[in-house]
């Protein structure tokens, strides 16, 4: 069986760590697996790269069809500030990487945003060609954004975007909907079937106009847990020229400015815990937040390494992940199989890792001060972190190995190939 992944890049960003995980999976149980990326930043020769055409004709093409997509942008150029990405059905290569398909038997498409056109790529899939879509946020259901919050407009034609600042009810978010729609109403339901890393995705994806009528999987994110492994807590803190004595907490996300992560929530939580001795904030991620908080606080910048981000995990005595909106965040199941608990709100699929008393805590969500009571009830409690840390480790390697995540997948692509006999 000739798997073939389709993922925008294979690097960057959370679900480009995600693919790339399933990837090696598959390959550790000998499967013929191949990743097509739109930009490629690995050695790697089972990773393949779109190459688009170069002749004149193509470049015009392109050129054309990009600033037709970006005229319907101009007038919404000055979009809300915290918002994030906003993606279009359209984009510029139209159906060119169907022709650069390497062979396979199975379509798994991931992120795919700005690299699959929905219209001019999937429509022209062979009809018994199976093709899986694991989601790794909302935008494949919805008129434009990556996630919502909590907006719910999705599930009735979209319009009227909070994140376009729009009060046109067929404004761009219709339209791009609208797009959609037109592209699932020509797929047949046994051809395509939509996997979610987390519960509350899947029911978000099953609540929607837009996929509800396809098959839904739940199979969850996975990781080495040879490379997120422990790492004895003072040799990870004298590398990171941290205190030993300190009380760290850590927080990671992409990129730190980014609203939806919370990290104002857990400046917020910490602003009540300057009483406690010793705490030192730790944080990863792009941008450098200008913070004025009493705790000693170091921000690390963003790391690349799986190696360094799992001595980063095991200096830490809670990861706290105070997001608003989230999938199945890589960074919680990093820090289960380095064995740190984890604090987060009850949102997403965060409760499918942080299980209550046994990894961790949860607060309600955008509750700051739940939050702060429930990091402060681990830090009093070290004996409970002590049996939460092996909790965490084990959950983590029964769970959540590359190996188990893998052998899920090839058992849907089995069935769907099966399906077609």
């Amino acid at each position: 069986m000739k798997v073939l992944l389709l993922n925008s890049n294979d690097s960057t960003g959370g679900a480009a760590r995600a693919v790339y995980r399933l990837h090696a999976g598959l390959h550790r149980l000998d499967q013929d697996s191949t990743l097509f990326v739109a930009r490629r930043n690995s050695s790697d020769v089972t990773v393949k790269a779109f190459s688009p055409a170069i002749d004149l004709f193509s470049r015009l093409r392109r050129r054309l069809y990009l600033e037709w997509i970006n005229r319907d942008y101009a007038k919404y150029r000055s979009r809300p500030e915290g918002y994030e990405l906003f993606s279009d059905a359209r984009t510029q290569y139209g159906a060119a990487p169907l022709g650069q398909l390497p062979s396979c038997d199975v379509i798994n498409l991931h992120w795919v945003a700005s690299f699959i056109d929905y219209e001019r790529f999937l429509t022209q899939v062979p009809q018994r060609k199976p093709i899986i879509w694991t989601l790794h946020d909302m935008n494949p259901f919805t008129g434009g954004c990556h996630y919502d919050q909590n907006c719910g407009r999705y599930r009735n034609r979209c319009g009227n975007c909070p994140q376009l600042a729009s009060d046109d009810e067929k404004d761009l978010s219709r339209r791009i909907w609208e797009r959609k729609q037109r592209t699932f109403t020509k797929i047949a339901p046994d051809q395509l079937h939509i996997v979610t890393p987390s519960h509350w995705l899947a029911r978000e994806a099953e609540h929607s106009t837009l996929l509800g009528r396809f098959p839904i999987s739940v199979i969850p994110n996975s990781l080495d847990t040879e490379v997120f492994s422990p790492r004895e807590r003072d040799v990870a803190r004298a590398a990171l020229e941290i205190p030993q004595e300190a009380i760290v907490l850590l927080f990671v996300s992409d990129w730190t400015g980014d609203r939806r992560k919370g990290f104002m929530q857990l400046v917020q939580a910490l602003s009540g815990l300057s009483n406690l001795p010793d705490i030192f904030l730790l944080s990863l991620g792009k941008g450098k937040p200008d913070l004025e908080i009493t705790i000693p606080y170091r921000h690390l910048g963003h790391l690349e390494d799986d190696r360094l981000m799992a001595l980063v995990y095991s200096a830490a005595d809670l990861f706290v992940i105070p997001s608003l909106q989230d999938n199945l965040p890589n960074t919680v199941l990093e820090s289960l199989a380095c064995g740190t608990p984890v604090v987060g709100f009850d949102v997403g699929g965060i409760p499918d890792m942080v299980r209550p008393g046994i990894t961790g805590l949860l607060a309600p969500v955008g509750n700051v001060d739940g939050l702060r009571e429930a990091i402060v009830e681990l830090l009093q409690n070290p004996a409970m972190r002590a049996e939460m840390a092996e909790n965490c480790r084990h959950i983590a390697v029964e769970e959540y190995a590359l190996e188990v995540q893998a052998r899920h997948y090839i058992q849907l692509y089995q069935s769907m190939l099966d399906n077609y006999d």
